[in-house]
């Protein structure tokens, strides 16, 4: 399944191959044809691709459906012992749009042969190297501290008043 995270209006959204989205208003009208080209992340099965911030050559095409109503939106100003209270509702508008095609550049490697490709962190390390780093770590730690003996009662102060 291929599928992209895009960016739009400073937001980002989850874009898949044959779904609907709903992204905040375009300014395109009804059966229009969008490119999204800040494209932050894709991915076609096994390959997956992340950009730095963007993917070059990745972009996802999507066609416009229409103009729908976001959900309902309350504001509530309330101003503590002074009997203010005001109550608003807000709906956005969202441009429903139809994801036609998700491009992937072919470039991008699995997360298998990537896996491959970097040795673990261990393989990286002789064993020798190892040993004489948790030899210098163990005679690097200061003693513990004794523990702390209980502190004596004092009387109570003496205030001059009977």
């Amino acid at each position: 399944m291929k599928y992209a995270i895009i960016e739009s209006g400073g937001k980002q959204y989850v874009a898949r191959e044959g779904e609907t989205l709903e992204v905040d208003r375009l300014p395109s009208s009804s059966g229009q044809a969008i490119e999204f080209d800040h494209v932050l992340l894709a991915a076609d099965g096994d390959v997956v691709v992340v950009g730095a911030p963007h993917v070059t050559g990745a972009s996802v095409h999507a066609t416009v459906q229409s103009e729908v109503r976001g959900p309902k939106i309350l504001v509530f100003r309330y101003t503590p012992k002074k009997r203010f209270r005001k109550r608003m509702g807000h709906r956005s508008v969202m441009t429903r749009l139809m994801v036609d095609s998700v491009t992937v550049p072919g470039g991008g490697k699995t997360r298998a042969a990537e896996a491959e490709e970097t040795p673990a962190p261990a393989a990286r390390r002789p064993a020798a190297a190892k040993k004489a780093r948790a030899g210098k770590a163990k005679a690097a730690r200061p003693a513990p501290k004794p523990a702390a003996k209980p502190a004596a009662k004092k009387p109570p102060a003496k205030t001059g008043k009977k």
